[in-house]
């Protein structure tokens, strides 16, 4: 019985806490609201989390006490690594970005040059602000690729060959001397569309982020669920036709065979030629290109098949899509709800709501960014 109160307990406290530094500033009424606590419940966890200097309480001058983190001094720092660029920024726990910079730079080639490119990358920035290292509080660093949440390491050879036996997080702390917190981009995507963008507000959401592959992050009840060996939200690799094209996974048909962007530009460049990426079959596609227009059209119709088995799994009430291939649009998100409304259980397809997030290129950065807020909170607690 004493473990089952203490559990809830500090589940209660994960969720006032989590709900705060998603806002940013809320009165204890409104945590009640955002949480479904009792205002009495609410009361107390505030001043718990406040004597514990997680939480503090301000004055509103004429209106009610405001709950917000205890302000913390000094600098978070993001890093997001893409197939084919590396993105930094510095930011503050207020989450104001102070600097960012993206450079293109081939990741998959070798772990040693992409970390390195990050190590002077976050310096150069450092520089620009007239700061030093000693300032940052913590580092988040995405990859396009999942983590073994056991190791650390890389888990998958087939996504980032020049990074077999590596360790991201362990080797970026040797080299900036930081903690450093690493995640997939996808889970990043999915945090920073639910702190700054289109999932904000929301606790049960599927984030899809389709670019040069398919990944994908699920919130349950705002967090992100990692499944039991961390490999939860591997969308990409459900098989829609098992008779289909290979999948570097090794398996035969996997949706990214059949949506992921290195697939969909192959099929326009004997008609459009071999300099064809996703960003410009968006490009074409909305200046009203039939041959672009179509291949949109059923990378989302495909999606849609996968969307709509998640739907009747985990009944999500909304679908964030991320990626270079969700700046389509409704070229995209049309076809997906289409398969949906078909396919999955009429009770799920009711509530469910596909927007494409509002952050682009930038959601796994900022999320990388939130990470660090996230994770410092996890170890106070």
């Amino acid at each position: 019985m004493a473990n089952s109160l203490s559990s809830l307990r500090e589940m209660n406290r994960r969720m006032v806490t989590e709900a705060v530094r998603k806002a940013g500033s809320l009165t204890q009424a409104q945590l009640a609201r955002t949480t479904g606590l009792s205002p009495a419940t609410v009361s107390t966890i505030v001043r718990e989390l406040r004597d514990l200097g997680i939480l503090a309480i301000t004055s509103g001058g004429g209106r009610r006490n405001a709950v917000t983190l205890a302000p913390e001094t000094g600098l978070l720092v993001g890093i997001d690594f893409g197939h084919s660029h590396l993105r930094v920024a510095i930011g503050e726990v207020t989450r104001q970005v102070l600097a960012e910079r993206a450079i293109p730079i081939d990741v998959d080639a070798s772990a040693a040059e992409g970390l390195l490119a990050a190590e002077l990358l976050v310096d150069e920035l450092l520089e620009t602000l007239g700061s030093e290292r000693a300032e940052i509080l913590g580092v988040g660093l995405g990859v396009p690729g999942p983590i073994d949440p056991l190791t650390g390491i890389l888990g998958s050879s087939t996504i980032l060959p020049g990074w077999v036996g590596i360790n991201p997080a362990l080797a970026m702390s040797e080299r900036l001397g930081l903690a450093v917190h690493v995640d997939n981009d996808a889970n990043l995507g999915a945090l920073a569309e639910a702190t700054w963008g289109a999932a904000r507000g929301r606790q049960d959401v599927t984030y899809l982020k389709v670019a040069s592959g398919v990944g994908a992050s699920i919130l349950i009840d705002g967090r992100v669920y990692r499944g039991a060996s961390g490999a939860a939200g591997e969308l990409g690799h459900i098989t829609i036709d098992e008779n289909g094209r290979l999948c570097r996974c090794g398996n035969r048909g996997c949706l990214e065979t059949l949506a992921g962007g290195l697939y969909l530009t192959e099929l326009v460049r004997a008609t459009h030629g071999p300099g064809v990426t996703v960003p410009r079959l968006v490009e074409l596609a909305a200046a009203g290109d039939v041959g672009c227009r179509r291949v949109i059209g059923d990378a989302g119709r495909h999606l849609g098949v996968a969307v709509a088995s998640l739907c009747n799994i985990l009944n999500p009430g909304l679908v964030v899509v991320g990626g270079a291939l969700a700046e389509a649009g409704a070229l995209l998100i049309d076809p997906i709800l289409e398969v949906v409304h078909r396919l999955a259980i009429p009770s799920a397809a009711a509530v469910l709501t596909v927007v494409p997030g509002v952050l682009g290129e930038r959601a796994g950065v900022l999320g990388a960014l939130a990470s660090v807020q996230v994770s410092n909170i996890e170890s106070a607690l």
